[in-house]
């Protein structure tokens, strides 16, 4: 997984037998700036901008050039800064404690950008350890893990985005997320088939996105993390974008493309775990530092990782400063915050009595809830344009409800429950479908509990999932026509949306981090292209007609037109903005043509067909209705007037029109 520790020249014993002695505890003035009020913020969980402090830092002290080196090891007897520039010697560069913080800082001089680092950490009982820099903005490429002397300058050119942000990815506009895996959305054309960096990335990214009409796109994590294969959810560079793709500028250059090009981007960030590579966070001064001692507190059996200690103060300052600084730094415009209910769950995956229950004897993690609500506290405070967005996969309530109702403050929450009822759905024989439609009804029972993202992630193709496409009941012809009507679904319902690189060509087998997605199936007939046009339709219309998205998760933005037509495995309703105009859905879930299907409609005259997803142009049979129909005086579904309309075998059908 990663790197073995460097051992320096000191013999075959790792630890000196007698580590040279530590400077006094009464640092001289050049290590004022981690000064008395940072100590303080530091040690009560309130210091946001820590990555101003500690670390590596280029300082000039006395008319020579250097870096500031500064960590927090409270437990540590003696630590000393190692790299390059010392030959990686213990002794050469010794820091000196900062008061009572448990912070030892001192100054290299002769230091530049560049240069590879790590702490040496003694403490009491033997331990001695090289330990790369928690707050590192840069670190070698894995396996690799030396950290990197880095300045983060760098000229923006998204002045127009960052001023009109707040327009965009709020409640009330649309938000249709495209989520990438940098390292396998599109790799070199020739062996060895690379992945593409940065800013190669970028025109590309950028571009698709414009083009596809997706608002956002959503990142999985690129903090550093020293195994590929775990998809960037193993972090150990809380501070550091992942050096396989290029440098920090280079991610700066992307983003700044992206938002040149119109497209927000939300960072997929990790707080609930970190990966357990001995040269990283763990254990990092001999003791649980980040984490719990306990390992009924401090592990997570899931995934082999380490948990956060959310009720130590220094901690919460961590987490803190890391999510404000790829929104200080970087100009991210959200945050997704991975596995908030295995945070908020003391006995998350865990039996009984492999958990430590609260004070008042419940499993819920107060310290946990305690730093998430002030994380979105802080994050809205200090950048109103962001949005910050819950991977929650339980029933916790008020998620994304402001913290001073007993919310836990997130702007947006996953619909996970969507999800697994509607794939388990589209999994199944139509013939049997009828049998199942509240697996499609059940949602707007609580659809306005939270403010909702209808995600189709990674997590829905990896792992022996398989892809979409494969979900689709039916023959071949059946799962293209389902998947459109998949999407077709998706985007009708309230919620924002969420989509996973290559299930809008309709990818045919599961992701592979390590793979490009498969682009040359657009190339082969019009099946897997048509799905292409389709997200690309449906992306336009959503964003082009309000009554799609002003009212996403608010009461007033859906009514049910007829839910209860389980034989027919039929279901219609209506979206509404704050206008006149209204968008009616119908959606047809077997693979029989419906003609002459008559529905309600809120309001006379004609109605619009502005979508069909049976269209030849979605590689679909093109049975629909001639681009509009007319409405009828004649009451049905509680609606003063009705439309008979074709239905397409496993289509949908939009129509506009007013009221």
């Amino acid at each position: 997984m990663s790197d073995a520790p460097k051992f320096l020249p000191f013999g075959s014993d790792p630890v000196p037998a007698s580590p040279p002695p530590a400077p006094p505890n009464d640092a001289p003035g050049e290590y004022g700036w981690f000064g008395p009020q940072d100590m303080y913020l530091f040690n009560e969980g309130s210091h946001l901008r820590l990555y101003d402090k500690l670390g590596s830092h280029p300082a000039c002290v006395n008319g020579v050039n250097g870096y500031h080196f500064a960590v927090w090891a409270p437990n540590a007897d003696y630590v000393s800064v190692v790299g390059d520039f010392n030959n990686w010697d213990r002794g050469a560069h010794p820091l000196a404690r900062i008061g009572s913080s448990g912070v030892w800082g001192g100054f290299v001089p002769n230091v530049g950008s560049g240069t590879c680092y790590k702490y040496h950490i003694a403490a009491p009982g033997g331990f001695a350890k090289e330990k790369t820099d928690p707050f590192a903005f840069t670190c070698e490429i894995a396996p690799k893990s030396a950290a990197v002397t880095w300045d983060l300058g760098y000229q923006w050119n998204d002045s127009e985005w960052m001023a009109n942000r707040t327009n965009t990815g709020t409640h009330d506009k649309p938000v249709s997320v495209y989520e990438v895996h940098l390292g396998s959305w599109m790799r070199q054309a020739d062996p060895p088939y690379h992945s593409l960096n940065y800013r190669e990335l970028a025109p590309k990214l950028a571009g698709y996105c414009k083009d596809m009409g997706f608002t956002h796109v959503e990142f999985l994590p690129i903090t550093e993390h020293p195994f590929f294969a775990s998809w960037g959810y193993q972090v150990t560079g809380y501070f550091a974008a992942t050096s396989r793709y290029g440098t920090p500028q280079d991610l700066m250059f992307l983003i700044d493309t992206l938002h040149q090009h119109g497209i927000g981007v939300i960072l997929d960030w990790v707080p609930s775990h970190f990966a357990t590579d001995d040269w990283a966070l763990a254990r990092f001064d001999g003791t649980g530092l980040f984490e719990h001692e306990d390992a009924k507190q401090g592990f997570h059996p899931d995934w082999g990782s380490f948990v956060f200690n959310y009720g130590r103060h220094e901690v919460r300052s961590f987490l803190l400063s890391s999510a404000l600084f790829w929104l200080d730094k970087y100009h991210i415009d959200g945050l997704r915050v991975d596995a908030v209910a295995s945070m908020l769950y003391l006995d998350y995956s865990r039996k009984q009595g492999e958990w430590v229950p609260n004070r008042y004897g419940g499993k819920e993690n107060i310290d946990a809830i305690a730093f998430l609500r002030r994380l979105n506290e802080e994050v809205y405070r200090h950048h109103p344009g962001v949005q910050t967005h819950a991977e929650e996969s339980t029933a916790w309530a008020l998620v994304s409800r402001p913290t001073y109702v007993g919310g836990l403050g997130f702007g947006f929450k996953w619909d996970m429950g969507w999800m697994h009822d509607t794939l388990k759905y589209f999994m199944k024989d139509p013939i049997h479908r009828r049998h199942h439609q509240n697996d499609l009804t059940f949602r707007m029972l609580y659809a306005y509990n939270e403010n909702f993202v209808l995600p189709l992630s990674h997590d829905e193709v990896v792992q022996g999932k398989g892809p979409l496409w494969d979900k689709m009941a039916g023959d071949e012809w059946q799962k293209f026509a389902g998947l459109r009507l998949l999407f077709a679904y998706q985007w009708g319902m309230t919620g924002k949306k969420l989509l996973f690189m290559g299930c809008e060509i309709a990818q045919r087998q599961e992701w592979r981090h390590d793979q490009s997605i498969d682009w040359h199936l657009t190339k082969m007939g019009p099946h897997h292209v048509g799905v292409q046009n389709l997200v690309r339709d449906l992306n336009k219309l959503y964003a082009s007609e309000p009554a799609m998205h002003e009212k996403d998760n608010q009461p007033g933005g859906f009514d049910w037109i007829d839910c209860t037509d389980a034989a027919n495995s039929v279901i219609s309703f209506v979206r509404r903005g704050t206008g006149d105009e209204v968008v009616v859905v119908a959606l047809n879930f077997t693979p029989v043509p419906r003609p002459n299907y008559r529905i309600g409609v809120p309001g006379p005259g004609v109605w619009a067909e502005v979508l069909n997803t049976d269209a030849g142009v979605y590689g679909g049979s093109n049975v629909g209705n001639g681009g509009s129909v007319h409405a009828e005086f004649a009451p049905l579904h509680g609606q003063k007037y009705s439309v008979s309309i074709n239905l397409p075998p496993l289509g949908a059908v939009f129509f506009k029109g007013r009221v």
